[in-house]
């Protein structure tokens, strides 16, 4: 599986093939456990280096060891499909913490300059948005779009503040208010979007058009407003809002369609690589791996 994501761990692991399945729900991947160990040490046998550091980590009673999940992977060897302990990204990145290896030392560096660089921008936030902006030139954005990206993460907080005071506190509750106004205007939720276009863990935004990224604004504006004025309280009075607002929106697209005579709605995106499915894990899939470990 190419893509890049992908490129920069083998880069990291000096080309080392590093197994990975997707997960499209959680919006995470997860790592063979054994393909790292095998790139960060020298063991003729990284499963026996894995079973051991393992072992010590359930005894040291370490939080990762929780984090394991056991997924089917093809084997390099034969090309059949076995269990493999995996860990996301984070358990990964932890992981390699754990693993007394020269080859482990640049990673350690890495991660040591990664939290200064974010204590950094605790003292002075400048430095994030500076880091946004050099970010979205290197990747052809231009200053207008890149202005109008920063403008709609602040009318996205707005949102999020309003609904807040309107008693949504949990995160997956947000999530569900801003699914009822994407399948609104658009005809599909976020992650459906995100999977339409070719996404995985990148900005939807970030892969709009101007017009898709115009009509997402308005219908976060619209329900904000809408909020606002009729006051809902707990999610199923926001819920309704939200399709309100997400109808705006969609009056507006459908409005714009009849002139133009096509959809506005497009699978092009800003990326530069294409992901195969062959390392891919639908939700279901996963918790059926999952449940299939459960003591």
């Amino acid at each position: 599986m190419k893509d890049n994501k992908l490129e920069t761990i083998s880069n990291l692991f000096e080309g080392s093939e590093i197994r990975s399945i997707w997960d499209s729900e959680k919006e995470e991947y997860y790592f063979s456990v054994v393909d790292v160990i095998g790139a960060l040490t020298n063991s003729n046998i990284p499963r026996n280096y894995w079973s051991d550091l393992k072992r010590r980590l359930k005894e040291e009673g370490s939080q990762l060891h929780e984090k394991i999940v056991q997924l089917k992977m093809k084997s390099q060897k034969d090309g059949k499909n076995y269990l493999t302990d995996a860990l996301d990204t984070q358990g990964i990145l932890r992981l390699i913490e754990s693993v007394p290896s020269p080859k482990a030392e640049p990673f350690k560096v890495w991660l040591a300059q990664m939290g200064k660089e974010r204590i950094d921008e605790v003292f002075d936030p400048e430095i994030a948005i500076n880091r946004a902006v050099d970010y979205y030139r290197s990747r052809g954005y231009d200053d207008k779009w890149i202005k109008q990206r920063l403008n709609g993460i602040v009318d996205r907080r707005k949102l999020t503040d309003v609904w807040k005071k309107s008693g949504i506190t949990k995160d997956y509750e947000y999530g569900i208010l801003t699914n009822e106004i994407y399948k609104e205007w658009s005809g599909m939720k976020a992650s459906q979007y995100k999977e339409y276009k070719g996404l995985r863990k990148e900005s939807l935004r970030d892969n709009m058009t101007d017009i898709e990224v115009t009509l997402t604004d308005l219908g976060e504006i619209a329900t904000r407003e809408l909020v606002k004025k009729h006051k809902p309280y707990g999610l199923k009075e926001n819920k309704e809002i939200a399709k309100r607002g997400g109808k705006i929106a969609k009056n507006t697209r459908d409005d714009l369609e009849k002139e133009l005579g096509e959809t506005v709605i497009t699978r092009k995106n800003a990326l530069n690589y294409k992901y195969l499915d062959d390392n891919k894990l639908d939700r279901k899939e996963l918790l059926e791996e999952e449940n299939k470990n459960l003591p």
